[in-house]
């Protein structure tokens, strides 16, 4: 992925990619005085990545959204370049909880479309992926699965007890999220997620 200039990316990241007040936003990069021999270039930076991320918000990305329908899933993730599907039971306490932190992804990572799909609703991926336990989270690159998370393994220092961040850099080495974007606020709203979940806590491993 394209690096964005810093000053351009902390500015896009503190906004979410919400350009409501690209002027002021624009004024505040025309106002230092730091970025004099780089300034244009940055505008039109900013003025690009805004546009960007107006067309992907239109055609649903930077929501955490269910699909229904097994053939739409398959049409989404070869049409759209950056997808992460989270292959779920409703009564799973595991998949509950990955559930909160691809929730607090999904507004910041707008470049990539985080999707969720009931197994129920997926024999077929499910056969031909061979799941066999559940949260499975795959990240796929124009159309191809290019990592596989397995209820929780490789996330945070143990299986039980990882953080959002933990998610969110598991898949930046997938390439399929862009850079750090993961803040203090979102860390603590799925965390109070994830302590509801657990009032329900159980044992997800395996399912017939």
């Amino acid at each position: 992925m394209a690096e964005l200039d810093p000053k351009v990316a902390a500015i896009i990241d503190a906004t979410k990619g919400d350009d409501s007040d690209e002027d002021a936003l624009i004024a505040e990069l025309e106002n230092d005085s730091a970025l004099d021999a780089f300034r244009e270039q940055r505008l039109q930076q900013l003025h690009a990545e805004f546009n960007k991320t107006r067309q992907l918000r239109e055609s649903g990305h930077g929501t955490y959204a269910e699909i229904k329908d097994e053939k739409e899933l398959m049409d989404l993730t070869t049409s759209t370049k950056l997808c992460v599907v989270h292959f779920f039971k409703p009564d799973f306490n595991r998949c509950r909880i990955m559930d909160t932190h691809l929730d607090s992804l999904a507004p910041a990572h707008y470049e990539a479309r985080l999707l969720k799909i009931n197994v129920d609703n997926c024999p077929f991926l499910v056969t031909k992926l061979k799941m066999q336990v559940l949260p499975c989270v795959i990240a796929f690159i124009d159309g191809v699965g290019v990592d596989r998370i397995v209820g929780f393994e490789g996330l945070g220092r143990t299986p039980e007890n990882f953080t959002t961040r933990d998610l969110e850099a598991r898949l930046i080495r997938a390439n399929v999220l862009a850079r750090n974007k993961v803040t203090e606020e979102d860390e603590r709203l799925a965390a109070r997620r994830r302590k509801e979940s657990q009032k329900n806590d159980e044992s997800d491993e395996d399912w017939d």
